[in-house]
């Protein structure tokens, strides 16, 4: 009863504590880590907080820990400690395939949650001249930011935010990165954002071989001056795949198409997979003028990014397909090995996604690393070493390296550090006392402890063992 009476105002004390966060970190901040934090319960002095990853529980204990803590004690004075703790399920867990088909049987059709209608498909243009179609799904909302492409969202959401004012900030815009990277994502979000502010604007988005197609087929027709008149009213101008603009005259055209927008105050949007320096099939003036304006990389995803990728493809892919559910384990797996693009990402979801339609098995780990073994090009098997197994367990449970060879007897380190030894007998060929050695000067004794400690909790608890089994293949991969 006394329990039930500590926790009766803690709504509304949560929500100031959110609040709290929001203001503090920034909207962008609370709504990637905190947004989904849950309050469970308090109890003798202690905090429980919930979260829907381990990934994420892992990270706000290593990076917020302090910070949540005092929020909360503004609340609850008598607060000492917080715990987090992943809410099942999370994307479901790996259950046997009998409960899941249980599940799809008994799951009504009405509960599902439906999506809202996304747009139909857009075709920009003007004055009889047809762009390239958007896409809808391609939109400012559902891109998702990372260390590595935020410079890039923020130019594209002032350019679409901006681009009617009488002097540009940022013009041209060339955005540029790898394949797969969000570079045509940028560009179509610009483009629906412009329509839906200014639906009467002038939008044409075009790729470099669509641009090239209109060009040659206007030189046919002998209505060259006609074409390049329609580009030159175009209140903004997005060129996608500019690598790929060749010939002299087309090159000369366009550059003289781009002079002629940036001069009369329209916008350009470039797109390439190259700064403008790199592209050498370019004249030197384009070049120049390309460079004239904000040049923004999109870099290689980090794996915070690839994770946040997943878990919303994987989240929508249960969402649109009853009875499928895709565990954190296998979230985080998928991130650490597929590494080249978002496109590759989302191509590891849909797979997994149509394996369980066809045969109706849970998605694990294994069948994850068959559906997309094809994805892991170069990925031989490798002689596992113990810095190797120190740096795989630090990164997966948050915790310092300086922490798992040190005395501490915190839970938090001691199980990790059972696991690295347990790892390092598994999988290298180092005696008991050479382990202990790696692992802070320790007797072989507790070395044999750990292991078998390990496996002991290994025989009762399912989570444990899928974690070691990702750990395994993370280190042997």
């Amino acid at each position: 009863m006394a329990q039930q009476e500590q926790l009766a105002p803690s709504g509304d004390a949560w929500g100031r504590v959110k609040s709290r966060l929001r203001a503090e970190l920034g909207e962008d901040v609370f709504a990637s880590w905190f947004r989904g934090v849950e309050l469970e319960r308090l109890d003798e002095g202690c905090v429980h907080l919930t979260v829907a990853t381990r990934f994420l529980k892992n990270w706000l204990r290593s990076h917020y820990y302090d910070f949540v803590l005092r929020l909360l004690r503004a609340e609850w004075a008598d607060v000492e400690r917080v715990e987090f703790r992943v809410r099942q399920p999370h994307f479901g867990t790996d259950a046997p395939k009998e409960a899941f088909r249980q599940r799809r049987s008994q799951a009504p059709v009405a509960e599902e949650a439906t999506p809202p209608p996304l747009p139909p498909p857009l075709r920009t243009g003007y004055g009889g001249f047809e762009g390239s179609p958007l896409d809808p799904r391609l939109s400012f909302a559902t891109f998702l930011i990372g260390g590595s492409n935020r410079l890039a969202h923020a130019a594209a959401q002032e350019v679409a935010g901006a681009f009617s004012t009488p002097q540009q900030l940022f013009n041209p815009l060339f955005v540029h990165g790898s394949v797969g990277l969000g570079k045509t994502h940028l560009l179509h979000a610009i483009s629906w954002d412009v329509k839906q502010r200014k639906p009467e604007a002038q939008v044409l988005y075009l790729t470099a071989e669509r641009f090239m197609s209109g060009f040659v087929q206007a030189l046919r027709a002998r209505d060259a001056l006609a074409f390049k008149e329609k580009l030159r009213k175009i209140d903004i101008l997005l060129i996608d795949d500019m690598e790929f603009l060749q010939g002299p005259t087309i090159q000369q055209e366009f550059c003289h198409t781009l002079n002629s927008l940036i001069d009369g105050g329209r916008q350009v949007v470039v797109a390439a997979d190259r700064a403008p320096t790199q592209l050498d099939k370019l004249d030197m003036r384009m070049r120049s003028r390309l460079g004239g304006g904000l040049i923004a990389e999109i870099g290689t995803m980090d794996y915070e990014l690839r994770h946040k990728i997943l878990s919303k493809r994987a989240a929508e892919a249960c969402a649109e397909t009853r009875g499928l559910a895709m565990s954190d384990t296998v979230i985080a797996f998928l991130a650490e090995r597929l590494t080249e693009s978002g496109r590759e990402l989302e191509g590891a979801i849909h797979r997994l996604r149509a394996s369980y339609q066809l045969t109706d098995e849970p998605v694990t780990i294994e069948i994850a690393e068959q559906i997309v073994r094809d994805l892991m090009r170069g990925a031989e098997p490798r002689r596992v070493r113990i810095d190797d197994i120190l740096r795989t367990v630090s990164k997966h449970y948050g915790v310092n390296r300086g922490d798992l060879l040190s005395g501490r007897r915190n839970r938090s380190i001691v199980r990790p550090r059972q696991i690295g030894m347990y790892l390092a007998k598994l999988l290298t060929s180092r005696s008991l006392p050479e382990i202990g050695r790696r692992f802070g000067n320790r007797d072989h004794t507790t070395v044999l402890h750990a292991i078998r400690k390990i496996e002991q909790l290994m025989n009762d608890d399912n989570q444990l063992r899928e974690e070691i089994e990702l750990l395994k293949r993370l280190l042997r991969d």
